[in-house]
């Protein structure tokens, strides 16, 4: 168990040493060697826990979101996107900087594979039977991860209660927009 508690500081140490840099660096900028310096520990201690600095970001957003989503009370997808939004909120600074990196192993990609599965889950529900299920849960996945990455991007972002109600709006007038065509 001790160990455990161990990897678990070192991880941690390593975390916030990656938060500090990227106060003032780049992600492009920053060396698995700059932030192994910044905790005071050696290059095979941060090996030992993460493939590269792309894998300790990644970590990041898991511990500190994804333990939240899991003791939360409520099944709705709704309350999940509140937890999701106020964290990205709360720390918008990181998350500017990280939304930016492009590529393989970027975090956009990994928060797509973690948002999948959540989007599959409620559409699902919603749409249980539909031979197209694969499009719309990629659709909605896709848009959700634009949205999220422009709302936060934006200079002046408005806050998360506000950005949910609008896209909750946008689908609401869509639905009944759907419901007055297909009338005509």
């Amino acid at each position: 168990m001790v160990n455990l508690a161990n990897s678990n500081i070192t991880k941690k140490a390593l975390a916030q040493s990656l938060k500090t840099l990227m106060e003032k660096e780049d992600f492009s900028k920053i060396s698995i060697a700059d932030i192994c310096s910044q905790c005071g520990m050696n290059r095979k201690s941060f090996y030992y826990h993460f493939k590269d600095k792309y894998d300790l970001m990644n970590w990041i957003f898991d511990v500190e979101i994804l333990s939240t989503l899991m003791h939360s009370d409520s099944d709705d997808t709704w309350d999940k996107l509140q937890i999701i939004c106020n964290y990205f909120y709360n720390h918008k600074k990181f998350y500017r900087k990280v939304l930016k990196i492009q590529g393989q192993n970027s975090f956009e990609e990994h928060f797509c594979s973690i948002m999948k599965p959540f989007i599959e889950e409620s559409i699902k529900k919603k749409l249980d039977g539909e031979t197209e299920l694969d499009f719309y849960v990629a659709f909605y996945t896709d848009t959700c991860i634009i949205s999220l990455k422009k709302w936060i991007l934006e200079n002046n972002s408005i806050d998360p209660q506000e950005f949910l109600r609008r896209i909750r709006e946008c689908i609401r007038i869509m639905a009944i927009k759907d419901q007055e065509f297909k009338k005509s």
